[in-house]
């Protein structure tokens, strides 16, 4: 696999400029794919947590299982998302985690993140952005879920998932991949599969979505951001001017040296 191909390198260096180093740390963690089907079940909450994955193909989402039989989709995960970070700190699974479709996945074990905190600060500064990018997520889900109309509800969930996979190329004039069913969308946002897909047909007769199966397109993507409030602060940020400042400060002369050229 080169670089190019590789979906994780494309998805940390949105954060920041990588070295060859890096990314060969971040093929390592591509390293023994596994083939996944769709509905898969990667592993169910409350089980033992020893290892994190990576989405090298394919969509993945979090969820809890409800007492009255029902289900919460929490996160959705995209080519390039690493699946489990927020539970490097506990023994038992937060969540459990299912394909959306087909895909390729990689699994590795929690010690393997300490070999990348020692050998790569750049690595470390991106994984922790990607861990507090998870968190904001969780949290715009949070008001998306309490105090959004349905037609919010939807317009937000598809111009998030529009800007998150247009940062890796995915997204093309408008046009991307949707492979969540109604089923799934009612699970991620709180409604019901029928009030989705009066929403959808709701938006195809104002020009905001069409919908063919698993492709949709954003005739005027800012439309849609505009029905849906969108404030896309929490996805635009990164630590790039962090490193940018570190090379600028790198290149200035010393006292010394500013003293030679005079």
């Amino acid at each position: 696999m080169t670089n190019h191909d590789s979906c994780i390198i494309r998805h940390f260096s949105h954060y920041c400029r990588l070295s060859e180093q890096d990314k060969a740390l971040l093929h390592e963690l591509e390293e023994s794919p596994r083939d996944v089907r769709a509905g898969e079940v990667l592993w169910q909450e409350n089980e033992r947590a020893t290892e994190f994955c990576t989405v090298s193909r394919g969509w993945a989402y979090s969820f809890r299982n409800l007492g009255d039989g029902s289900r919460q989709i929490l996160e959705v995960f995209l080519p390039g998302d690493i699946i489990g970070l927020r539970e490097f700190a506990f023994s038992q699974r937060l969540a459990g985690v299912a394909m959306i479709d087909d895909g390729v996945v990689c699994h590795f074990p929690h010690r393997r993140l300490l070999d990348i905190f020692r050998q790569s600060t750049t690595l470390t500064a991106v994984l922790f952005s990607i861990s507090s990018r998870q968190q904001a997520l969780l949290t715009e889900r949070l008001v998306n879920l309490a105090r959004r109309t349905a037609h919010q509800k939807l317009a937000h969930f598809l111009y998030e998932m529009y800007v998150r996979l247009d940062q890796t190329g995915a997204a093309i004039d408008g046009r991307f991949r949707l492979p969540l069913s109604q089923e799934q969308l009612a699970d991620t946002l709180g409604l019901s599969a029928v009030h989705v897909s009066r929403t959808f047909s709701a938006f195809r007769e104002e020009g905001l979505v069409l919908r063919e199966r698993h492709k949709v397109t954003l005739p005027e993507p800012e439309a849609l951001a505009s029905v849906a409030e969108f404030d896309a602060c929490y996805l635009n940020d990164s630590v790039r001017p962090i490193f940018l400042e570190e090379d600028a400060a790198a290149m200035r002369p010393t006292n010394g040296a500013a003293a030679l050229k005079t």
